[in-house]
C-alpha cells in the first residue's frame, strides 16, 4: 500500500464513517474500482485500525460529553447510586448498546471478514442501508430528545448496530435509523450513534492490533497505517460537524438515494 492510497482510503473512512453511506462498503469498493489489490488480511487490519482515526475524531468533537459521562458514571457508581444522573445513565446505555455487536462480532468474526472480500455483497447491503434510512424517515415521529432515551431504546439501537458488521451496511445509518424508529429526532439519534461508536471501534481496534502483531513483517505497513489514521481523523471530525448541522434541518433521503445508486451501480458492474 502506497502513502497516496493510504491517504485516499483514510479520507474515505473519515467521511463515510459518520455520513450514513457505509465506510466499510466504500473501503471495499474504492480499491476495487481503482484496480488496487491488497493482501486480504492486511486490508482488513488497515480498515479496522484506520477507524481509530475516526474514533479520535469522536473523542475530540464530544470531549466534554464523554468526560462528563465518564466522571458521573464513576462517581455515582462509587456512591452506590449508578443511575442517579442523566450522564451516568447514558454511560450504562452506551455499554448496553455495545453488547449485541460485540457478541455477534466475536461469534461470526470469520464470516464477517469473508464478506468483506465480495463487492457484490457490498452492493446488496448498500441497498439494505437505503431501505433502513427510508424506513426510519417514514416510521419515526422524531419527537424525543437524547435525554429521553431508555434502556430499551439503547438495546434496540445496539441491535441495529449488528447489521453494520456487514460490508455495505452503514454503522451510522443503521444506528441513526434505529434511534429514529424509536422516535428520537435526527440530531439526537446521530449524537447517540456517534457516542456509541466509541466502545465498538475501540474494541475492534484492539482485536486488529493482535492481528497486526501476528504479521511476520509489518515494518512497511506502519507508515501507511499512520498516514491513513490522520487522514481519517481530520476528515472524520469535519464529517461529524457537517452531519450534525445537516440533520437539524434535512432528512436522510439524499443518503438513501446515494446508497441505492451506488448499490445498483456495483451490481451492474
Amino acid at each position: 500500500m502506497t502513502l497516496v492510497q493510504a491517504v485516499i482510503l483514510g479520507i474515505v473512512q473519515g467521511l463515510t464513517e459518520f455520513i450514513p453511506v457505509s465506510s466499510s462498503g466504500h473501503l471495499v469498493l474504492v480499491p476495487h474500482l481503482l484496480g488496487w489489490e491488497f493482501d486480504h488480511s492486511r486490508a482488513f487490519i488497515f480498515d479496522v485500525l484506520v477507524q481509530w482515526g475516526t474514533l479520535f475524531a469522536v473523542f475530540i468533537y464530544y470531549r466534554k460529553d464523554l468526560t462528563d459521562i465518564a466522571v458521573e458514571f464513576v462517581n455515582t457508581l462509587a456512591q452506590g447510586k449508578p443511575l442517579a444522573t442523566e450522564n451516568s445513565r447514558m454511560g450504562w446505555y452506551l455499554i448496553l448498546a455495545t453488547i449485541p455487536a460485540v457478541v455477534v462480532g466475536l461469534l461470526a468474526k470469520d464470516l464477517v471478514e469473508s464478506a468483506f472480500a465480495s463487492p457484490k455483497m457490498t452492493g446488496l447491503f448498500l441497498l439494505l442501508t437505503a431501505v433502513l434510512l427510508v424506513a426510519a424517515e417514514i416510521a419515526g415521529k422524531r419527537n424525543r430528545s437524547t435525554s429521553e432515551i431508555t434502556w430499551f431504546d439503547a438495546f434496540w439501537i445496539g441491535c441495529s448496530q449488528v447489521l453494520a458488521l456487514l460490508p455495505g451496511v452503514s454503522r451510522s445509518g443503521a444506528t441513526i435509523a434505529g434511534g429514529m424508529t424509536r422516535n428520537l429526532d435526527r440530531s439526537a439519534a446521530a449524537r447517540f450513534s456517534f457516542l456509541m461508536s466509541v466502545p465498538v471501534m475501540l474494541g475492534a481496534g484492539v482485536l486488529a492490533f493482535k492481528d497486526l502483531f501476528a504479521l511476520q513483517t509489518m515494518d512497511d505497513f506502519l507508515l501507511p497505517l499512520c498516514v491513513g489514521f490522520f487522514a481519517a481523523l481530520v476528515s472524520g471530525y469535519l464529517a461529524i460537524r457537517w452531519l450534525i448541522a445537516y440533520l437539524s434541518k434535512h432528512s436522510l433521503y439524499v443518503f438513501a438515494v446515494y446508497c441505492s445508486l451506488a448499490g445498483c451501480l456495483i451490481l451492474l458492474l
